[in-house]
């Protein structure tokens, strides 16, 4: 099983999504506000240097664009790994009604895998500035 497991995490991690065009924000901008508005660290640096998006008391946070999935949840487990804390992928919905299929995807792994999943949309970005 564990074997199993890091083939996956492996495959997962070094997949090449494929891009689909430009994107309204940022992976940052999606990022900081979630970070900010869940009381984490940005852009946490490990002992690997390598970077979480963002690390709270409970949660390595994996961000990506939803085309990107498979890498989200790779990139997620290996950073739970490496911190102790609960993965976790933010999913980037730029266009919630095309892109479902990837949040549904994500939520199977993370089932699977016992890890917990967000999403953010534009409207959400819409109302923290509302909030703020």
């Amino acid at each position: 099983m564990r074997k199993r497991l890091k083939i996956l995490i492996f495959l997962l991690f070094f997949a090449i999504p494929l891009s689909l065009g430009k994107h309204v924000y940022k992976e940052a901008h999606y990022q900081q506000v979630w970070c900010s508005n869940n009381k984490g660290i940005p852009e946490y640096k490990n002992a690997d240097k390598t970077r979480v998006d963002c690390l709270t008391k409970t949660h390595a946070v994996e961000f990506d664009f939803a085309p990107k999935w498979a890498e989200s949840v790779g990139q997620a487990l290996y950073y739970s790994m490496v911190t102790g804390k609960r993965g976790m992928v933010v999913l980037i919905l730029e266009n919630p009604q095309k892109e479902c299929v990837y949040l549904e995807r994500v939520k199977f792994m993370a089932k699977r895998l016992n890890f917990d999943v967000d999403f953010m949309t534009l409207d959400s970005l819409t109302k923290c500035k509302e909030q703020n």
